[in-house]
C-alpha cells in the first residue's frame, strides 16, 4: 500500500511539474462565440455533491431536470482531490470541471481549459461581484470560469471529548495534544497553507502576508510545523465520507472540516461543533471551467448557465453546505430555511474577502511581493515528506 501511495504521489508530482513550469495564461484557446445545437451529452468532473441526480437522496436532483430541459445527458465523474481533477482533465475526455483554486490556475497554465464567454451565460450577471475576476478564475485579462459556490474550512470538534471549546488552529498544531491519535487534517499539499495561516499570527516575525505566497524560509517553517503535527494525527482525509465516519464514530475528535461533513456527521453525533478560529481560515471558491478540448461545448455552456440559476444554486448550496454564488438563491432557500444564507454569510463580501481561498502557488508570488516564492511543485514534494 505504501509503495502504491508513493507511486501515486510521484505521478501527481510529475503532473504538477508539467503544469507549474511557467506562469503562463493558457494555451491560446478561444472562447465560444455563440451557442449552437446541444450535443446531447455532457461529461463532467465534479466534487461530490455538485451533480446530484436523486440517486444519493431523492430529495436532491438537479441533474435530471437539466437533462429534460436541454437534452444533454450528464455523466459525472466524482474526484476526491484537486490533483485527481487535474489528472482527469488531462485525458481530454471531459467537457468541464468544478475546480477549486488549487486546481484552476494549474488547468489554465497547462492549457487544459478555455476562456469563457460570459455573455453566453445569462445568469452570470446575477452572481456576486466579489467572486468574479479573481486570480483563481481569470488570467491575462480573460475569464476562465463561472463562480459556483464558496465557503470556509472550519475547525470541528467533539464537545464531549474536547471539553474546552477551541478558538485557535493551535488546537490541531499542538505536538503535545491530549488528543493524540484523534486529530485529523486535510490530505492535500494545499493544507500547507493552513499551517502558514496559523503562523501569520503565531510567529509574526516570519512576515507571512499570504499563505499561498511563501518565501523559502516561510515555507520551511510551515513544513516544520506540519511535520511536528504528524505525530498527533490519527488520520488524514481527502474523502469526505471517511472524515464523516471518523467524526460520527468518535475515532476522530478534532480537526479541519467542511460544512457538508458537519451537516451530515452531527445527525449521527450531536456532540459535534464547529468554530471559525480567531486566525481566520482557508477556504474554497469553486469555478465551473470548460475544457479547451470539449467535445460538447454547447452542453457545457448550457450547464454553466443552468447550475448558476437561483433554483439550482439553492439546491446545491443546501445539499452541500456552502454559500451560493447567486444571491437570488437565498430567496428560494428562505422559503424553507430563513437563516441559511445568514449562517453561510452568502452576501457578506467582507467575510468572503477575509477567507484565504485556495490558490495555486507560483514562483511569481501571488501577492505581488516578488519572484521568489515556493511554487506548488515544491509543496507536493514537501507534503510527501510530511506524511512520511
Amino acid at each position: 500500500m505504501k509503495t502504491a501511495r508513493l507511486a501515486a504521489l510521484a505521478a501527481s508530482v510529475a503532473l504538477v511539474l508539467a503544469a507549474c513550469g511557467s506562469d503562463s495564461s493558457g494555451s491560446g484557446a478561444t472562447a465560444l462565440d455563440k451557442l449552437g445545437t446541444a450535443e446531447k451529452q455532457l461529461n463532467l468532473v465534479v466534487w461530490a455533491g455538485y451533480a446530484e441526480d436523486g440517486s444519493t437522496d431523492p430529495a436532491y436532483d438537479w441533474v435530471q431536470p437539466f437533462e429534460k430541459e436541454t437534452g444533454c445527458d450528464v455523466q459525472a465523474k466524482t474526484a476526491a482531490t484537486s490533483d485527481e481533477m487535474f489528472s482527469l482533465m488531462q485525458t481530454g475526455q471531459y467537457d468541464g470541471v468544478s475546480a477549486s483554486g488549487d486546481a484552476s490556475v494549474r488547468l489554465i497554465d497547462a492549457g487544459l481549459v478555455a476562456p469563457v464567454n460570459t455573455a453566453l451565460v445569462p445568469n452570470y450577471a446575477d452572481l456576486s461581484t466579489f467572486l468574479k475576476d479573481q486570480p483563481y478564475n481569470s488570467s491575462g485579462g480573460k475569464n476562465y470560469g463561472i463562480p459556483h459556490g464558496w465557503g470556509a474550512n472550519y475547525l470541528m470538534y467533539n464537545s464531549k471529548e474536547v471539553t474546552t471549546a477551541p478558538d485557535s488552529w493551535g488546537a490541531v498544531f499542538d505536538p503535545a495534544s491530549p488528543f493524540k491519535g484523534k486529530v485529523t487534517a486535510y490530505d492535500a499539499p494545499i493544507y500547507i497553507a493552513d499551517a502558514a495561516l496559523y503562523l501569520m499570527s503565531a510567529k509574526p516575525e516570519l512576515g507571512i502576508k499570504d499563505p499561498y505566497s511563501l518565501t523559502q524560509v516561510q515555507f520551511d517553517a510551515a513544513v516544520a510545523l506540519l511535520k511536528d503535527q504528524h505525530g498527533v494525527i490519527g488520520e488524514y482525509w481527502n474523502d469526505y465520507t471517511k472524515s464523516l465516519s471518523a467524526f460520527s464514530q468518535g475515532t476522530t475528535v478534532i480537526g479541519t472540516t467542511w460544512q457538508i461533513i458537519y451537516n451530515l456527521a452531527v445527525a449521527e453525533n450531536p456532540d459535534l461543533k464547529t468554530v471559525l478560529p480567531k486566525e481566520g481560515s482557508t477556504g474554497w471558491s469553486d469555478t465551473w471551467m470548460i475544457s479547451s478540448k470539449a467535445a460538447n461545448p454547447n452542453c457545457m455552456y448550457l450547464w454553466m448557465n443552468y447550475i448558476t440559476s437561483a433554483d439550482a444554486q439553492a439546491q446545491v448550496a443546501t445539499y452541500f453546505g456552502e454559500a451560493p454564488a447567486n444571491p437570488k438563491a437565498c430567496d428560494v432557500i428562505a422559503a424553507s430555511d430563513a437563516t441559511f444564507c445568514d449562517t453561510f454569510k452568502a452576501t457578506d463580501s467582507a467575510f468572503a474577502e477575509a477567507i484565504h481561498f485556495w490558490a495555486t502557488p507560483r514562483t511569481k508570488c501571488l501577492d505581488g511581493s516578488g519572484d521568489a516564492c515556493v511554487p506548488f511543485s515544491e509543496w507536493i514534494k514537501a507534503w510527501t515528506e510530511i506524511k512520511g
